[in-house]
């Protein structure tokens, strides 16, 4: 616990000194100078080129004022996809503002250890396709994934094929909140499509009657699972209901939360279909295994409230994934 705090503290100042460097930078712009840096679009790569490469060649997007999409270069060709459309039906809009993410202590260079809640005794899981270990909690008869799902291999898993990336495009982003991923790397499509025995072909603008299992093992590793609907609306009674939910389940540093039972969400954001990031800092997004018609799929939402709510969003997303246990 003394490192973890040495080590916690240590990374704390280095935030201060970082923000205190932005701020000598952006006032040196306001005093005239040099502003001549041309705001990037999305690299386009796979995710096992992008850990590679995104120290060096990824940018920060800019996304202040867009809403949530779907990524259109996923599963459909449609022209008409590729324009920016409401994730949900409250159209919850992508930020990256510093202002209200930094006064509230959210920033990427803090390590997920220190996002923990010191108080919580958590056990461990390693995922034995690349051997990454994730803190488990149990929460009332469920046992959840601490943190969020990190896991890359699109060799092995088809289904992540330019369907995940991590925030940013930049690797060390994967290291503190996870990957993002579509719906159809969720729910590993391709698998899902290559079943022998009940072969369902799902994902953004496919078949309106696709007939996923009961358990949906998705992208999760063995003995875990996609949570349904019904399965998140169990974790919220368990925490008091949906209206509290919210204070409950997020981190007690980053934003607005209690972390009373340890499952530690933090605001990891998400990505649009025109390949930009926001609204890390102020929103977490968690993909559901429940379809919603051909575009549409279930998804839990945490913001700066107490609530915590499900709804649906384009299935060509890309937001985060929390594992839940076989029982």
């Amino acid at each position: 616990m003394l490192l973890k705090n040495l080590w916690c503290g240590k990374m704390s100042l280095r935030v201060g000194m970082a923000s205190a460097t932005v701020f000598g930078l952006l006032l040196l712009a306001a005093c005239g100078g040099d502003s001549g840096t041309s705001a990037p679009s999305d690299n386009g790569t796979s995710d096992s080129e992008e850990i590679q490469s995104s120290s060096s060649s990824s940018k920060v997007e800019s996304s202040s004022s867009v809403i949530l999409s779907g990524d259109s270069h996923e599963e459909s060709s449609s022209s008409s996809s590729s324009s920016l459309k409401s994730v949900s039906s409250s159209s919850k809009q992508l930020s990256s503002s510093s202002s209200e993410k930094n006064g509230d202590g959210w920033s990427w260079d803090v390590p997920k250890e220190c996002r923990f809640n010191p108080n919580i005794t958590y056990g461990t899981m390693t995922d034995s396709r690349d051997n990454k270990v994730y803190k488990t909690v149990k929460i009332g008869n469920q046992v959840w994934m601490a943190e969020n799902l990190n896991y890359a291999d699109s060799v092995k898993t088809p289904s992540l094929l330019k369907r995940s990336w991590c925030y940013n495009n930049k690797a060390e982003n994967c290291a503190v909140a996870g990957r993002l991923y579509t719906w159809a790397a969720a729910i590993d499509s391709v698998k899902l499509a290559t079943d022998a025995d009940n072969p369902q072909d799902c994902g953004f603008d496919k078949a309106w009657n696709c007939t996923l299992p009961a358990k949906v093992q998705g992208i999760c590793p063995d003995g875990w699972h996609l949570p349904t609907q019904v399965e998140w609306n169990t974790l919220f009674a368990e925490v008091g209901g949906e209206l509290e939910a919210g204070k409950i389940l997020k981190a007690q540093t980053g934003w607005n939360g209690t972390d009373s039972v340890g499952f530690s969400a933090l605001p990891a954001g998400g990505r649009d279909n025109g390949g930009q990031f926001g609204a890390d800092g102020n929103f977490a997004y968690f993909w559901c295994s429940n379809s919603a018609g051909s575009f549409y799929a279930s998804y839990m939402f945490l913001d700066y409230t107490e609530y915590a709510g499900l709804e649906p969003g384009l299935k060509d997303t890309a937001f985060s994934v929390r594992c839940l246990k076989d029982l």
